[in-house]
């Protein structure tokens, strides 16, 4: 058995195996949070300075851009995801050694996975372009500023991966403080690079780019110095980098268990990619207000997104320590806070978006109005959608990915396309903005019967000892001595594939 002090299981934040559910879930979720507030707090100020400096043309061409990008972060997600979950289960199973593994084989995963997406990206973002219909009139800004995103793509992926790898082992408060420098960077370089000041020359969109990029870079290498000196779980020394060298049954894992939670994060950038579609047959007004509408729903989705990484990353250490029990605490009271923590900032934006609005387009805007009229349908959508994240951010934390997965696929592409498409010729624009809300619903429905009803509580990511002072819950047991008959038995009462075998 491995030591069970926390510096031995490379912990540095609370642990989230013991004490009490919601003090400790808001403590984890608080520095996520502040990390999506800063990274949207990024995004609104390159969108003013974007449609300020350079125009509505502009700002369409980064809204049809950023579909693209958020797609491509998508498909990173899930591997994300699963490396946390992995490093979460075996920290709270303490098992270094298995941390230290699962850290290995996810670096090079990701070393590999980041250039190839980063290079296919960028040869392929004219066609990209095409095939969303972005207008005539973005579509040069829309290149010059995506193949710029798509270079900075390695090194966001790489940040990307680490932040959540932090979180698995219960830190929350570095990667925040790490997002802040990255932030700062942004806000500083973007002004600098679009309209050319002092040294720096005018880039004009491509700026905006660009100033992403060197953040990104600039902080990325300052984080993995940190961890080098702090001695983290998460860095390899001379001595350790053969486990550089893919583990191929926590590869398998990798893949199996994250790509259903990339592709959920694919579906959703795809509707949205697709939704983009739609909403530009209506003009680059209308294309203009929908961009600024949508800057304020991540301010919107920030508190439920925090919650959901903060209960995953509860989930999986609980799960490593065998306390099922706990678990369903955890879900429980994250739902509650999910529902406050969404509900608190619709009221405030139905209350104030005439003015907020603002910040992102000009008063004097035809755009504006639109936004306003796009609100008024959306915005209470998200309530229902905080909560389905939740229950669907728990059964994801004991290996069960398939059926968030499905929901999702259900109520974007069998309910709110398909909805909007068909009411489309009656409604207008009207049957788009409608189709949000019923698709969210959807998803809260299918998520709560899943959690409800499911087999989820008999999943499981890796094959883990949980400590001898956790209550035996049946989980995280050895099943090295399985034979391999019954372990395909397994996989097939399951649904799932086999867990690793450490």
């Amino acid at each position: 058995m491995q030591p069970k002090d926390a510096s031995a299981r490379g912990r540095k934040g609370p642990d989230l195996t013991s004490g009490p559910i919601g003090k400790t879930l808001i403590t984890f979720a608080l520095p996520v949070l502040g990390s999506n507030i800063l990274q949207s707090l990024n995004g609104t100020a390159n969108a003013f300075w974007v449609s300020h400096q350079l125009g509505e043309a502009a700002l369409t061409a980064t809204s049809n851009s950023n579909q693209i990008f958020f797609l491509m972060l998508g498909a990173v997600f899930g591997i994300s995801m699963a490396a946390n979950i992995m490093i979460g289960q075996a920290i709270g199973a303490e098992d270094r050694d298995l941390a230290k593994k699962v850290v290995g084989s996810c670096t090079a995963f990701f070393l590999a996975l980041s250039l190839m997406v980063g290079v296919a990206g960028y040869l392929l973002t004219p066609g990209i372009l095409d095939a969303m219909r972005t207008p005539a009139d973005a579509r040069i800004d829309a290149i010059a500023y995506l193949r710029v995103i798509f270079t900075a793509m390695p090194f966001m992926y790489f940040f990307s991966y680490v932040m959540m790898a932090m979180r698995g082992t219960g830190d929350s408060r570095t990667p925040f403080y790490f997002s802040l420098m990255s932030v700062v960077l942004d806000v500083i370089l973007n002004p600098m690079l679009i309209i050319g000041v002092g040294p720096f020359p005018r880039l004009g969109i491509a700026g905006s780019a660009f100033s992403t990029l060197i953040s990104q870079t600039v902080t990325l290498a300052a984080m993995l110095a940190y961890l080098y000196r702090s001695g983290s779980i998460l860095v390899l020394r001379p001595a350790e980098f053969g486990l550089l060298v893919p583990d191929l049954k926590i590869i398998r894992t990798l893949i199996l268990k994250g790509l259903p939670m990339g592709f959920q994060m694919i579906v959703i950038s795809l509707a949205a990619v697709t939704m983009m579609s739609l909403v530009n047959l209506y003009g680059v007004h209308t294309s203009a207000a929908y961009g600024a509408a949508a800057q304020l729903w991540t301010y919107v989705q920030m508190p439920s997104m925090a919650l959901g990484a903060a209960v995953s990353s509860m989930a999986a250490q609980n799960v490593g320590a065998g306390r099922i029990d706990r678990v369903e605490k955890v879900a429980h009271t994250g739902v509650l806070y999910a529902f406050l923590m969404t509900a608190a900032p619709v009221l405030v934006i139905y209350l104030t978006e005439g003015l907020v609005l603002r910040v992102f387009l000009p008063g004097s805007s035809p755009s504006l109005p639109i936004a306003v009229h796009i609100n008024s349908f959306v915005l209470w959508g998200f309530i229902a959608f905080g909560m389905a994240f939740i229950f669907s951010g728990v059964v994801r934390a004991t290996g069960a990915v398939w059926p968030p997965l499905l929901a999702m696929v259900i109520s974007l592409w069998v309910v709110r396309i398909p909805f909007a498409n068909l009411l489309m010729p009656a409604m207008g624009a009207d049957a788009v903005w409608l189709s949000f809300p019923i698709g969210s619903l959807t998803t809260l429905v299918l998520a709560a019967g899943y959690y409800r009803w499911g087999g989820w509580r008999k999943a499981r990511m890796l094959d883990v000892r949980p400590s001898s002072d956790a209550p035996d819950t049946g989980l995280g047991q050895p099943m090295i001595e399985e034979s391999e008959a019954i372990i395909e038995a397994e996989e097939k009462a399951l649904g799932e594939p086999s867990p690793v075998r450490s």
